[in-house]
């Protein structure tokens, strides 16, 4: 099994979310010792933000593209490569001004590239990346889930839900821990999330 473990989050050594993925990553690698982990830390190395070149090369046949075109594509393709040959994805996403952190944003731009994880058809796009399972761990320094007063301000976890289900992922688990920032309640939030990733390992095994 090859799981992708992404970080994005640029708080360092201080970061929530980094702590529950390398969890998540260091507890399945003692329930299976073979798995082969690949890791990307965005924060560190952030991919290039879209550029028109990108965007147009999408409808230009191949052999008529610029050079630039050739060029932008080529920069996603290490990140593509890694999404393909994955069978887990286990992403770190903390929660900044409501949605995910833009380095994040930028590789999900990178990855979503039309005729590679998704195609177009009659009845609308369909997604290419299946048979994967993603798990997002997601961190807040507030509350935001559903039944709370911020629920609407959440276009964290709903926007990577979509976007990972645009390209063909669908079994999507989310690891929360919520309230970091709020007095009293950073231990709490971070004990309810690695609960939450034993449990998930458990019924993994």
């Amino acid at each position: 099994m090859k799981l992708l473990h992404i970080d994005s989050s640029i708080s360092g050594g201080n970061s929530v979310s980094r702590q529950l993925t390398q969890a998540i990553v260091t507890q399945w690698r003692q329930a299976e010792p073979a798995l082969e982990v690949s890791y990307r830390d965005l924060a560190a190395d952030a991919p290039a933000h879209l550029s028109a070149a990108v965007l147009s090369a999408g409808g230009t046949p191949p052999q008529e593209r610029s050079a630039e075109q050739h060029a932008e594509l080529a920069r996603g393709e290490p990140l593509l490569a890694e999404l393909l040959a994955a069978d887990v994805l286990v992403i770190g996403a903390p929660m900044y001004n409501f949605s995910i952190p833009s380095q994040l944003k930028a590789w999900l731009d990178r990855v979503m590239v039309a005729g590679r994880t998704f195609k177009y058809t009659e009845n609308g796009p369909v997604g290419l990346v299946n048979g994967k399972q993603a798990i997002i761990v997601s961190t807040r320094g507030s509350v935001y889930a559903a039944g709370s007063p911020a629920q609407l301000m959440d276009h964290q976890e709903s926007y990577l839900k979509t976007a990972l289900g645009f390209i063909g992922i669908t079994d999507i688990t989310v690891v929360r821990a919520e309230g970091v920032s709020m007095k009293g309640k950073r231990a709490q939030a971070i004990g309810a999330a690695q609960a939450q990733i034993r449990r998930l390992l458990r019924a993994a095994a």
